[in-house]
Parts: C-alpha cells; sequence; structure tokens
C-alpha cells in the first residue's frame, strides 16, 4: 500500500523485487536486504534468483522484475535488440568490478601444463603448444555464462593469447554459472569462464584449476551493473535514487571491516541466495589475490565500457553509436541519488 501523502523524495514504489543469479557478486543486493539498508531508504524489496541470464534478461524487459544484478555489457546489448526484441536498459550503478576466473579441468590443466601464473599469456600459450601439438583431436568445449559478457570477451582474449583461435580450435557453448561445476566435473565441458565462487569451488572440489583471472585479463572492469529499463526509472525515479543511496551504504558497510565481510559471506550462504556453494569461502573474499574482487567504485561511466563496446561492436560487425553506449552508462542518476558533485 501506498501512502497518499508522499513528499517528492519519498519512493513511489513502496515495495520490489530484484533479480539476481547465484554469483558473489549479488553481494551489494543481499547485503543491502540483510543489513536494512533498502529498509533504511524506505524500501521493501524482494530478491528473486534467477539461475540464467537469460530468463533473468527477459523478465526485466516484461516488468515481471523492476530490476536486477545484471553482467555490465547487458543493458547495452538489451538497447541494442540483441538476443530479444529492443528494450533501453540503463546501468545506474556498478555492482562490481573484477571477480571472473577461467578454469580448466584437471586433467586438461595436467595435461597442457596450464596454470595460474603471474601473466595469462603463459597459460593459454601452454593450452595452445599443447593444442598443436600431434594426436590432440579433440577440441576442448569451453563454456561461459552468457553471449553477451565479460566472460565470453575475456575468455576470448585469454584464448588468442594462446594463439588459439575461438571459432576453429575450441567449442564455445553458453551454460548458467550454477551449472559449470558439475558439467566440469562430469566432462561435459573441459573448462570455462565464469564469476566467483564457481572458479574457487571447482577448485576446491578437485573438478579444475584456476588458469588465469578477469583481473589479469581486463584489471578493475566493470563486471556486474543494477539493470532497469529505461521507462521503470522514468516512471519510479526517487524509487532509483533510493535503491542507488542503500547500495552505495551496503558497499560503505563491506568495505568496513573483515567482521561485516564475514558477516556478509554468512548472509550469501542462507538457502535463498547462494547456499551451499560458499562453504569453502571463510569469508567474503574482497581484493585478494588472484580474483581481487571489488564492491566499491559503484559510479558508472561510459569511457570504462570501451572493451565491452569493441567486443560487441566485432561480435555484430556494427559499428555502435557513441550516444546509445553514453545513454545506458551515464552517472546521472548516480549523481542525482548521492549529490556527487554538488557542493
Amino acid at each position: 500500500m501506498s501512502h497518499p501523502h508522499h513528499h517528492a523524495t519519498s519512493p513511489e514504489l513502496a515495495r520490489l523485487t530484484l533479480g539476481f543469479v547465484p554469483l558473489l557478486d549479488a553481494a551489494l543486493l543481499i547485503v543491502a536486504r540483510e543489513r536494512g539498508c533498502f529498509a533504511d531508504q524506505g524500501l521493501d524489496v524482494s530478491l528473486s534468483r534467477e539461475n540464467a541470464w537469460a530468463t533473468l534478461r527477459d523478465k526485466v524487459a516484461a516488468g515481471l522484475l523492476d530490476g536486477a544484478q545484471m553482467l555490465a555489457p547487458m543493458p547495452l546489448a538489451m538497447s541494442l535488440g540483441l538476443g530479444r526484441a529492443p528494450c533501453d536498459t540503463l546501468a545506474p550503478l556498478l555492482l562490481s568490478r573484477n571477480g571472473n576466473t577461467v578454469t580448466l579441468s584437471t586433467a586438461l590443466s595436467e595435461a597442457s601444463g596450464a596454470t595460474l601464473g603471474d601473466a595469462p599469456v603463459v597459460s593459454a600459450l601452454a593450452l595452445g603448444n599443447w593444442l598443436r601439438s600431434p594426436g590432440n583431436g579433440k577440441r576442448p568445449r569451453l563454456a561461459m555464462v552468457y553471449p553477451y559478457s565479460c566472460q565470453h570477451y575475456q575468455l576470448r582474449e585469454w584464448l588468442t593469447l594462446g594463439d588459439i583461435d575461438p571459432e576453429r580450435h575450441v567449442e564455445l557453448v553458453a551454460l548458467p554459472p550454477p551449472r559449470m561445476v558439475e558439467a566440469l566435473r562430469s566432462g561435459e565441458i573441459d573448462g570455462f569462464c565464469a564469476g566467483e565462487p564457481w572458479g574457487t569451488l571447482a577448485r576446491h572440489c578437485g573438478a579444475g584449476r584456476l588458469v588465469a583471472t578477469g583481473d589479469q585479463l581486463w584489471p578493475g572492469h566493470p563486471e556486474k551493473v543494477l539493470g532497469v529499463t529505461r521507462s521503470w526509472a522514468e516512471h519510479y525515479p526517487a524509487t532509483l535514487a533510493a535503491l542507488l543511496r542503500a547500495l552505495v551504504a551496503a558497499s560503505e558497510w563491506l568495505a568496513a571491516s573483515p567482521a561485516n565481510r564475514r558477516q556478509a559471506r554468512d548472509w550469501l550462504a542462507l538457502p535463498p541466495y547462494l547456499d551451499r556453494a560458499l562453504d569453502h569461502l571463510p569469508t567474503l573474499p574482497l581484493s585478494e589475490a588472484p580474483v581481487d574482487q571489488r564492491f566499491s567504485q559503484l559510479r558508472p561511466e561510459a569511457g570504462e565500457m570501451a572493451r565491452v563496446v569493441d567486443h560487441l561492436a566485432r561480435q555484430f560487425d556494427v559499428p555502435l553509436r557513441r550516444g546509445v553506449v553514453d545513454a545506458c552508462y551515464s552517472p546521472v542518476h548516480f549523481d542525482a541519488a548521492t549529490h556527487q558533485g554538488c557542493a
């Protein structure tokens, strides 16, 4: 029930539902709910776990979700109508940076000698040289989470470092992140690029080895964003501002102490969120090697998306209009909500 006597800055929606995929970088959404940051802003937020990115995308476009954790390229892909009808979508806040791993099956890592080193070129060349040696007929099948994702583009860049042609020398498939470890263990795939905790979980249970990280390939790059449709943002500007302030508060709380990161890990490990997938992590690792995942510096900037834009343009052989990119990743809502740049 909305109150009839809202003052101008009260959220237009008292209740809303945000989607997430079970990954460590849903952390700010989960912290903001469990810690009461959303409630402090007058919002009653439900979190809806979606196991595949395509489902989440469709639900946001259809208005079944008010917004969601999204892969950084997804608002742009949605706005351009890649993979479905066009739907103008915005990324008014960054939820995370880094957090991906390239993980190979233990068997492939051992056979090829590809292991995590100081530079990703070393493991890529180890795999490439092994693939080029006589008698290795079968193309490895490598999974990424979604065609329009940093995971897909980072995996391609890593392969290219080893002179491996992503089109000819390997088979690339898309799989939802929660399926990666089981698919690796069962031999359905030979490796994957996905966000945490799935890479370290594969390592923990003996199914895989980390051979490169997103932080090595694209240091500090925006990984997940809050995504809302443009029409939702225009209908509910005060609700959006309250959401952004709550997520900034969650980020500041998370950064404040190791005890908070332990608490956050316990919240993420609750059954509605990531459940048993976090049993191998003692705390929510922030800025720790090798993954160096960060939940800070939340202000979006179109310039930071240049690598994603290059990949999308190559994927579709179309030049992307600067205006579309600027609109998707504009900091205007963030700045208004947090009064950045005001005296």
